[in-house]
């Protein structure tokens, strides 16, 4: 099995290298796709010695679409810049390498504050499909929560070890964000989803009850306690976002 690694990117300097160094022992082919950066990524990049392509940036899915459709190889494996692999996940995808047994594989995520890893809440095992050859699957879901969509009747192997996601700095980093998603899947779903403020209650209690209890979260200390309470956050919010969205004709 021959690989290629795409990573698209944009202000990434703080990132890109520790992504890089992580792929380098199982890619044959790293390619960059650059929305124009403003600070030192592309040169990180270009000191690692990886393909740089630059590309305005359409939404996550065409990003990231794009990206596989430079690869040269059949296999790609596919990673947000604020994303590497742990040395067991790198060590599984040299043996799939090795074997190549499947078209697709799927590899567990593990998210993480400030350095700090969490291994509860619905923050893990956040199970992704992120390996798999490119004419069978692509890009799909919606913008920012991007997945990738395999043929029905494909057969998925799942790889030990972790795909860690550094994925915020601080809690109001990710409150901003939580409002980002939510008006993004407001966007997304108008007129396509029914709202109304009782689902967005109901629904917000649920996913604080379910994150914090049901799946741990309180294993984890404050962590725990404001992740299921931004994931409530989130989900209140996108509901609310919504119903308002769908008034309007």
């Amino acid at each position: 099995m021959k690989l290629s690694a795409c990573i698209i990117t944009y202000n990434e300097e703080k990132n890109i290298r520790r992504c890089i160094k992580s792929i380098k022992p199982v890619a044959d082919e790293i390619i960059v796709v650059d929305s124009f950066s403003k600070d030192g990524t592309r040169r990180i990049c270009e000191e690692e010695g990886v393909k740089v392509i630059e590309h305005v940036f359409e939404g996550h899915i065409q990003q990231k679409n794009f990206a596989v459709s430079q690869a040269a190889n059949d296999f790609v494996l596919s990673l947000d810049a604020d994303e590497f692999l742990s040395e067991e996940l790198a060590n599984s995808i040299k043996l799939a390498k090795e074997s190549g047994t499947h078209q697709a594989y799927s590899m567990n995520r593990l998210n993480g504050i400030a350095g700090r890893w969490i291994r509860s809440t619905d923050w893990y095992p956040d199970r992704k499909i992120r390996l798999w050859k490119k004419d069978i699957g692509k890009w799909g879901g919606y913008n920012p929560h991007d997945t990738v969509i395999v043929n029905r009747g494909t057969e998925v192997q799942h790889l030990a070890g972790n795909l860690m996601h550094d994925s915020y700095q601080n809690y109001q980093e990710m409150k901003q964000k939580a409002l980002q998603y939510a008006k993004i899947f407001a966007n997304a779903n108008q007129h396509k989803k029914s709202s109304s403020t009782f689902k967005a209650i109901v629904k917000s209690i649920y996913t604080f009850i379910r994150n914090y209890f049901i799946k741990y979260g309180f294993i984890n200390g404050m962590d725990g306690l404001v992740i299921s309470y931004t994931n409530a956050y989130y989900t209140y919010h996108k509901y609310l976002m919504l119903k308002k969205l769908n008034q309007i004709r």
